[in-house]
């Protein structure tokens, strides 16, 4: 044996006891990580802690870099390696560079960069970079756990739903720092967590105002929560795995599978890919539209906080999150002086009356309650060039289901209010504005959670529809709740074939399978069943408030469940047990009550036997 072959049989031996190690290493340094910046921006240091601590940014990077350059060493193909883990080594090889750099020369290249680039606090900006760059180096990290998954004997249902707690769980830690919040004191545990939980499951219920408690750095929590939450974390982590390694588990793309409701596993990675691309892409356009759609008389204090509300307000329509940043929504009108988001006095924002900024929302709350694989079929450059190539290739027929189902809620909700509240909005605007504002109700109840009308002040038959438009709420796969408008399609054809003894529901030549059909009508059971337990326990929590009623109690408990995250008023006003059974709300409404049912129920070893059948009467 020679030289050569004796090192990578020693390589060998000694790498499945190394590897383990070094991640645990990796694992051990990426929590310091996190908890090092969670410190700098969690909370108020001086200008000696604040040195002190990036100080050991410089361990936390060398140990990176150490990590990488010892699995690199256990490699038998190492060239392999470097090209299946390029990113990593990209990093880690500009921190090796950047600290070598520093040692022989005593010259930080990024504070270097820094100074050349920037004339107002370069140091500062030096820190910000340094933090975001060990933030990414994290990500990796944690990309790389992810990976792991299809190593564990769990459903991918219930992954599913464990991401979401973790979601959750990382929200409200982050919410309750001190320099989340305006004021000298953190956000208690229950506002914190139930706010994490809108954010997190994109339903929009506030119980304090967004733009006035929240400092930039918590408005940025709730945006980061409202984006992975509006797309799932396991399925950020399997984009960003995707370029960390050569591919993803099983257990990782069935659970992308089951969340983009995808007909081809094999094929939902690629799928996911495309999704995100075009989700960041109707999400640059949404900011471009929304940052000239704001009135002339609307003046921000600077570029930079004009360009971040029409990014918050962008990415919280798309993903249906429905928080806002002025006190009451887009049916905000109040003086500046009310607010300490502007600096100028006396300036009238009415937010009410800029229909254009209205109708791109709404855009972008149609586009995100289709469903991402709708989009990906309908505005994918391939697909559409595919049909102009063969203009007899038609849309599957569940983007059919889902586009028409939509057209449809959304022709009877607009006709519902506008038909119902034309005293209300004939009052002060035409006939024009009065149609935008009664589509633009209609179009919220997709589980959007904006507004431009008070739902407080509308009839209890308006209500009752729109209790009914949440109850369905939008597509499959797609960021918002409800038991989906194509489940409702499914079983309206079931019961129409039904009454007429139709055997099989036929859409489009056609045949629905009778699973599918089951399975809406479990759908609808559960989620029925819930939401009349909710309001019933609802009911009795709120009974000591005399201003709350049962129909206002309803409308919440439905706009929680479908992630509607539209209020009659009473959000705030909530017992602690109230705001607890709204929370568990949000948060099955965000998972789906057949998602649960599933990650919670054992399968049936067999279904191949058959009993007698006999004759029930029902009806």
């Amino acid at each position: 044996m020679n030289f050569d072959e004796q090192i990578n049989k020693l390589i060998y031996d000694w790498e499945k006891h190394a590897m383990p190690v070094l991640r645990g290493v990796a694992g051990v340094n990426s929590l310091a990580a996190v908890a090092l910046l969670i410190y700098r921006y969690g909370f108020f240091l001086t200008e000696e802690e604040t040195a002190d601590l990036f100080a050991s940014f410089d361990l936390i990077f060398l140990i990176f870099g150490m990590v990488y350059l010892t699995r690199l060493l256990f490699q038998l193909d190492r060239w392999a390696f470097i090209k299946s883990t390029w990113l990593e080594g990209v990093l880690n090889l500009f921190i090796i560079i950047h600290g070598a750099v520093n040692y022989f020369f005593g010259v930080k290249l990024l504070l270097s960069l820094s100074l050349m680039f920037s004339d107002a606090n370069p140091v500062l900006q030096y820190q910000h970079v340094l933090s975001c760059y060990l933030l990414l180096m994290v990500m990796t990290e944690v990309t790389k756990l992810s990976t792991h998954l299809s190593n564990l004997n769990i459903k991918p249902a219930t992954t599913f739903i464990f991401s979401f707690l973790l979601l959750i769980g990382i929200g409200t830690s982050l919410l309750m720092l001190p320099a989340s919040t305006v004021g000298p004191h953190s956000m208690k545990t229950l506002d914190a967590l139930f706010t994490a939980v809108s954010a997190s499951c994109v339903t929009g219920l506030a119980v304090v105002d967004t733009g006035q408690f929240f400092t930039f750095k918590g408005q940025l929590v709730i945006l980061f929560l409202a984006q992975v939450g509006g797309i799932g974390i396991v399925s950020f982590a399997t984009f960003f795995a995707t370029f960390l390694s050569k591919g993803v588990g099983l257990k990782h793309q069935s659970i992308i599978q089951d969340f983009l409701s995808s007909e081809d596993l094999s094929s939902a990675t690629q799928l996911l890919r495309r999704v995100i691309f075009l989700t960041l892409l109707i999400e640059l356009v949404g900011t471009v539209g929304l940052f000239f759609s704001w009135s002339e008389e609307l003046v921000f204090d600077s570029f930079g906080q004009k360009l971040f509300y029409s990014l918050f307000h962008s990415i919280s329509a798309f993903c249906n999150a429905g928080f806002s940043l002025f006190p009451d929504g887009l049916n905000t009108s109040i003086l500046s002086d009310d607010t300490t988001e502007f600096a100028i006095s006396g300036m009238r924002i009415d937010i009410r009356r800029m229909y254009g900024l209205h109708m791109v929302v709404a855009a972008l709350i149609i586009f995100g309650s289709m469903g991402f694989t709708t989009i990906e079929e309908v505005l994918s450059p391939s697909k559409i060039y595919d049909r102009v190539k063969k203009p007899w290739k038609d849309w599957r027929i569940g983007t059919k289901m889902a586009l028409v189902s939509t057209a449809l809620l959304l022709l009877l909700g607009t006709l519902a209010v506008f038909i119902l509240e034309v005293d209300q909005l004939r009052h002060d605007k035409t006939i024009v504005e009065a149609l935008i504002t009664a589509f633009f109700q209609s179009v919220t109840t997709r589980t959007a959670g904006f507004n431009t009308m008070d739902f407080g002040s509308m009839k209890d038959s308006t209500i009752i529809i729109m209790m009914f438009l949440m109850f369905i709420g939008a597509a499959p796969g797609s960021t918002g709740g409800g038991i989906k408008c194509t489940t409702f399609y499914v079983l309206l054809l079931s019961a129409i074939g039904d009454i007429r003894g139709q055997k099989n529901i036929i859409i489009g030549r056609r045949a629905i399978s009778p699973t599918v059909v089951r399975k809406a009508y479990s759908i609808l059971m559960f989620a029925t069943t819930y939401n009349v337990f909710a309001i019933f326990l609802l009911s009795i929590t709120e009974s000591g408030n005399t201003d709350i009623g049962i129909l206002q109690i309803a409308f919440e408990q439905v706009s929680a469940f479908g992630t509607a995250g539209i209020s009659m008023g009473i959000t705030s006003d909530l017992s602690s047990w109230g705001k607890v059974i709204i929370i568990i709300s949000m948060y099955i409404g965000r998972v789906g009550t057949l998602t649960l049912a599933l990650a919670l129920s054992s399968t049936v070893k067999t279904n191949s036997f058959r009993y007698p059948e006999e004759h029930v009467m029902i009806g």
